[in-house]
């Protein structure tokens, strides 16, 4: 099937992609990497009759690091781009982990880490290590800007917050304090080839060996990447033991939702949800306890 008709831009500035994301109104769209929307164009998924391409746009292309405040990825930055960053694989380890995780290495050469959020599927495996970490997204439109949590981002399969005119810019992710730690864990039908059937972000701050703060994301199990709460606060306040990580994992299982689908029945799922939960968690203490407190 061949891609159906639609005029094309390419502006070199944010602004005037936001002018013509306005202008062109209803059945404009922007694209990034191009791997999920040209691939939904072309099955007849998505109507579109105007494309924004971001490609020009030099500024939204950075990976940029401050130690004081955080990691802040671009728009345009591939996945590839994240995933061998030296900064986000010293510094980062987990959101290198997850962009590599993604896809396959011919999509993580075009796609963007953006791209994947603003796609909003519940599988994006950027988005629940990112979450756990307290990323912000940053949004911007003709007359201002604004940052929204990533935890508010998602509203369901395929919707976000994206407001007509808006364009996501960057994605920001805190520097994270001494004596944390975080991890990704994913599984999928195929391993590398195929999207994940259960992934879990988690990050903890421990003091000594007890867990002070956790933050456990559960992606593909529910409507959007959902923070599994009743888990954190089995390990909150406690020593990383075998038998809390097992708690964990089950408290996070009852919490999730998930469906039964082409990748994996939902009881699988929730099975999944446990033992990925608890290694996620495991790995997430042992990184901390690399840092000082």
């Amino acid at each position: 099937m061949s891609l159906t008709k639609f005029d094309y831009y390419a502006p070199e500035r944010v602004e005037d992609a936001c002018r013509l994301l306005m202008e062109k109104g209803e059945g404009a769209m922007v694209m990034a990497g191009g791997t999920d929307l040209l691939i939904k164009i072309q099955r007849g998924l998505l109507k579109t009759q105007t494309l924004i391409d971001l490609q020009k746009i030099e500024s939204i292309h950075d990976i940029t690091f401050d130690k004081d405040k955080g990691l802040s990825i671009g728009a345009m930055a591939r996945l590839n781009d994240v995933a061998n960053h030296p900064v986000i694989k010293e510094k980062f380890p987990a959101v290198s982990e997850a962009a590599l995780a993604t896809a396959n290495v011919q999509i993580r050469n075009m796609g963007t880490v953006v791209g994947n959020l603003c796609n909003a599927a519940p599988s994006a495996d950027n988005a629940p290590v990112l979450m756990a970490m307290g990323a912000v997204v940053n949004l911007v439109r003709s007359n201002g800007e604004r940052q929204i949590p990533l935890e508010a981002f998602f509203q369901g399969p395929g919707l976000t917050v994206i407001q007509k005119g808006e364009i996501v810019t960057s994605v920001f992710v805190p520097t994270p304090p001494a004596g944390s730690g975080a991890s990704y864990q994913h599984i999928s039908a195929r391993g590398k080839v195929d999207i994940s059937a259960v992934c879990v972000g988690v990050m903890l701050t421990m003091k000594g060996k007890t867990c002070q703060t956790a933050r456990i994301v559960l992606g593909a199990v529910a409507p959007v990447p959902m923070r599994a709460l009743r888990a954190e606060k089995v390990i909150e306040g406690n020593p990383i033991s075998k038998e809390v990580l097992e708690k964990a994992g089950i408290e996070a299982s009852k919490e999730c939702k998930p469906i039964s689908d082409l990748r994996a029945a939902a009881e699988y799922r929730k099975i999944l949800v446990g033992v990925l939960t608890a290694r996620a968690v495991n790995e997430a203490a042992k990184r901390a306890s690399k840092k000082p407190n």
